[in-house]
């Protein structure tokens, strides 16, 4: 006969896995890291590298500005591609829906601020408030996560508040933007994403 401690701890994890969205990857994380810290390291050798090296010397601001954009498209989109990939593996791995409802609660309250931030980057783009584009991403982005934390692991909130942070120092000091780009979607990206791993997916 099954003990009313065991039926319980069962019951609270149907709870979990029908309101918390569970299938999300560590490794994607480390993986989104990776790839911005290779970005930010291709946007520093295009902005600031030596002159005989950079190209900033090479192009006028437009062709920079768009050079950058296709850079940070490119690597949304391979963050986004792992991500989706891992995710997957793991919801097959620990038998959880990937698509349920609670994936798709977590997905609107992620990507609606990280929509409306890359909008409003656009716009600064548009306007040439260049220099404020890493701090607008990154406190977006950071809304976002704190947002979808409350449809995930809890962790997600303390990510998101990193990101906040990082992203406010970038807007008082855009001088260091790329810096704080690289430190927030890179190095936090990589740091978390390892400690999920090792504590969810293993």
């Amino acid at each position: 006969m099954r003990k009313p401690e065991q039926e319980l701890a069962d019951i609270k994890s149907m709870m979990e896995r029908s309101t918390r969205f569970l299938s999300l990857s560590g490794l994607s994380g480390v993986m989104a890291g990776i790839y911005a810290l290779i970005g930010s390291g291709m946007a520093w050798y295009w902005i600031e590298g030596p002159e005989t090296l950079g190209l900033a010397s090479a192009l006028d601001h437009r062709a920079l500005m768009n050079r950058l954009l296709i850079l940070a498209l490119v690597v949304l989109l391979l963050a986004l591609v792992t991500g989706y990939i891992f995710s997957q593996k793991k919801s097959q791995k620990t038998a959880n829906k990937f698509w349920s409802s609670a994936g798709k609660r977590f997905m609107s309250a992620l990507f609606i601020p990280v929509l409306a931030g890359g909008l409003f980057s656009f716009a600064l783009l548009h306007e040439s408030y260049f220099n404020l584009i890493p701090a607008t991403t990154l406190i977006f982005y950071g809304l976002g996560l704190i947002n979808a934390s409350h449809f995930t692991i809890s962790e997600l909130k303390n990510l998101g508040l990193i990101q906040l942070m990082i992203g406010l120092i970038a807007g008082f000091f855009p001088e260091i933007g790329i810096y704080c780009w690289a430190a927030g979607f890179g190095m936090a990206h990589i740091i978390y994403g390892a400690m999920m791993y090792y504590k969810y997916d293993r």
